[in-house]
């Protein structure tokens, strides 16, 4: 993967508040832990809280990032639904940002959201142990509530250079809370229980992991051997949340939460409160949307249905393209069909 720019500052501009037309988001070898621990979800509010989105990041036509557009719609998610904030992750297209972007957005978006409980996760993994150090210190200095680092991707490093990767950025800020990233199909490396068990085991501040791995079998392994009153398994696909409620869940870090976040936070808390039928049913309704923003490489379905929203979030950057009109048809069907246009 291509170096980024190093970690400088740029002017800042000012946030614009988001207006009143504003479209609305809402829709009507580790310690070996006991197997009891994944029974206990309910027992406590996790850090980062039930629904966190994945947000994308506007661009103007002309290809800039459009702060302003960014503001406005970091306050609308945590208004409708939306706990805390994942900013310049895969969603977010952050391998095409550079680091001077990355900090100009967090500062926009943390003053968007000041005020409300909604919380900032700063994307600030790298396959380079010393550059996510480095960036992990910068979003300390900020004031934002924790990172998210992901699998070091492109350089496959043995299990135990992965332990020591997480290890060191956790070290480096031991008071800044981190959620580890596994996304085998973007990374090219899979990140096992065995290594996520040890981290969990032998650091304070790594408290909770975004599954992507797709692979039920290893989220169940990992919540077996790690402590569910300390530290917080999140599903990475929303097609996965309800069902992986049943074996010690957190939560979701979210891509539809876009367009249906108070929909997922009222899911999860039926199916907390007892209410499977009724919190499957939400997951039935919303399937087709959870499923149809992966049609294409995301978020170029999500960026496509916001457009279609109203909201001013642009195109993709370059390698990334709009959407085919199939997709895009797809799209604006399953909105209409939940009266989301």
């Amino acid at each position: 993967a291509p170096s980024r720019p190093s970690l400088s500052s740029r002017p800042r501009p000012r946030v614009v508040a988001p207006p009143a037309a504003c479209p609305s988001m809402t829709s009507t070898a580790p310690s070996t832990r006991t197997a009891s621990s994944a029974s206990a979800p309910a027992a406590r509010a996790p850090h980062f809280g039930r629904v966190v989105t994945a947000m994308v990041t506007p661009f103007k036509s002309t290809g800039e990032l459009d702060y302003n557009t960014a503001g406005q719609l970091a306050a609308s998610l945590a208004g409708s639904g939306s706990d805390a904030l994942v900013i310049a992750g895969t969603t977010g297209e952050t391998p095409t940002l550079t680091w001077a972007e990355q900090w100009e957005l967090f500062k926009v978006v943390k003053d968007a959201v000041a005020g409300t409980s909604t919380k900032i996760i700063a994307g600030a993994g790298s396959n380079s142990t010393n550059e996510a150090i480095e960036a992990t210190r910068r979003a300390q200095k900020m004031g934002l509530d924790g990172t998210l680092q992901v699998v070091p991707y492109y350089n496959k490093p043995p299990m135990e250079g992965m332990y020591l990767h997480f290890k060191a950025i956790a070290d480096a800020e031991p008071d800044l809370p981190m959620m580890l990233y596994n996304i085998p199909g973007r990374t090219g490396i899979n990140m096992p229980a065995s290594v996520v068990g040890r981290l969990a085991a032998d650091t304070n501040n790594v408290i909770a992991m975004k599954e992507a791995s797709g692979d039920v079998d290893q989220f169940i392994e990992t919540r077996l051997i790690t402590d569910a009153a300390k530290f917080d398994l999140y599903a990475g696909d929303d097609s996965l949340t309800l069902p992986l409620m049943a074996v010690g869940c957190a939560g979701v870090v979210s891509v539809a939460s876009h367009f249906v976040g108070d929909e997922i936070q009222k899911m999860i808390k039926l199916f907390l409160a007892g209410e499977v039928d009724a919190a499957r049913e939400i997951h039935m309704k919303h399937y087709s949307l959870f499923k149809g923003l992966f049609l294409q490489a995301n978020p170029i379905p999500t960026k496509a249905g916001l457009r279609m929203m109203g909201w001013r979030v642009g195109s993709c950057r370059l390698p990334l393209t709009d959407c085919d009109p199939e997709v895009e048809n797809t799209i604006r069907r399953i909105l209409s069909d939940l009266k989301l246009l």
